[in-house]
């Protein structure tokens, strides 16, 4: 029933789109009919230029997701786990967490060029702070009482952290790592429509916009996949985080 609604909600969508379009409400040559960016988006999957584009920036966003990953899980443990240093870095953390990452671009681009490098280095440092704050917020809830009876029995930190505080803050964790997924995908096209140069999907929608006229069918069609991709990287994730983690959900009262 869930996805079933969510398809009559993208149909309806759809359809509001293919009548503006169709009786003129909006120029078609700004917004064309849904049937034709949809024809066009079937038609992209066997056209190799874009798919050598979506590649690239498949490749970006799991580069960059994943040492966001690497990055942010042991720091995030570091500093909910240490309060010494949890307080020494926290101005640091917090002076850097609000600016925006898109902002950074043009000076990312000037200090390691244009290349793949700025695309992965911005999707690190844009999807590190949900896993890291996640993972943060997960161990402040680890229970006490599970922390306290390991110490009774003379387990040290390194114990209690392998055995109590990080399985039970995994679930935490893995949703930071979906968030952190979508605006992964995010940064990775931002940076290649803004660059404007080598290959990706915001590289292919960026040359179609300064067509003439702009391609504006091949621009939506793009957005479409970007759109569709993370709609899947979504769902994947959710799946397996409550197949990993029902006695989580259990506990929380919510519904597998």
């Amino acid at each position: 029933m869930r996805w079933s609604r969510r398809a009559a909600g993208a149909l309806a969508f759809a359809a509001l789109i293919e009548l503006v379009s169709r009786t003129g409400l909006v120029d078609p040559q700004f917004l064309p009919p849904a049937t034709e960016i949809l024809a066009r988006a079937a038609a992209l999957t066997a056209d190799p230029e874009f798919l050598a584009h979506a590649l690239t920036s498949l490749i970006a966003w799991a580069a960059g997701l994943g040492l966001a990953v690497v990055i942010a899980v042991p720091l995030g443990l570091l500093l909910g786990s240490v309060p010494i240093v949890d307080a020494a870095t926290r101005s640091v953390v917090e002076f850097l967490r609000p600016i925006p990452s898109v902002a950074l671009i043009p000076l990312v681009s000037l200090l390691i060029g244009t290349g793949t490098q700025v695309r992965i280095t911005l999707a690190v440092y844009a999807s590190l702070w949900p896993i890291l704050y996640n993972t943060m917020y997960g161990l402040r809830l680890v229970d006490p009482l599970a922390k306290e009876s390991l110490r009774s029995y003379g387990f040290g930190p390194l114990a209690m952290l392998r055995r109590v505080s990080f399985p039970s803050s995994a679930p935490f964790i893995t949703t930071g790592i979906r968030l952190a997924a979508a605006v992964a995908l995010i940064l990775v096209v931002s940076t290649e429509i803004v660059a404007g140069r080598g290959e990706g999907i915001g590289v292919f929608m960026f040359y179609a916009g300064i067509a003439v006229p702009a391609r504006m069918t091949d621009i939506l069609a793009a957005v479409l996949w970007v759109g569709l991709f993370g709609v899947l990287v979504n769902a994947v994730l959710v799946a397996a985080e409550r197949r990993a983690f029902r006695w989580h959900h259990a506990r929380m009262g919510e519904t597998p």
